[in-house]
């Protein structure tokens, strides 16, 4: 079993920056991928960033975050980080991160592990 805990959410006005942390217990989480979703209200759930497991050399990320969003790893705090600036309102969303066994995956059926959320919201 993995378990997720995210944190580091909040209120914050267009164009600032929150990172989120998403911190992992149970099995080692090295060998996993992690990804990051989120979900607005009256939306479905969609796909942020992911990071490989391993030395994460590899990450994706969804079009609406490129250049603003960076995804990372800390393998030896067992913890993701998901770096958000230039933030706008429509980022605002429960964020989520998720895990799988080592390899990126986009959509939320592909994850096996998921943390409680946590709220991101951004002021006009």
């Amino acid at each position: 079993q993995v378990q997720l805990v995210e944190s580091g959410g909040g209120l914050v006005q267009a164009g600032g920056s929150l990172r989120l942390s998403c911190a992992a217990s149970g099995r080692t989480f090295t060998n996993y991928a992690t990804g990051w979703f989120r979900q607005a209200p009256g939306k479905e759930r969609e796909f942020v960033a992911g990071i490989r497991g391993g030395s994460g050399g590899n990450t994706r990320y969804a079009d609406s975050v490129k250049g603003r969003f960076t995804i990372s790893r800390d393998n030896a705090k067992n913890t993701v980080y998901l770096e958000m600036n230039s933030l706008k309102p429509e980022d605002t969303a429960v964020y989520y991160c998720a895990a799988r066994y080592y390899h990126i995956a986009t959509t939320s059926d592909e994850f096996g592990y998921w943390g409680q959320g946590t709220q991101v919201t951004v002021s006009s």
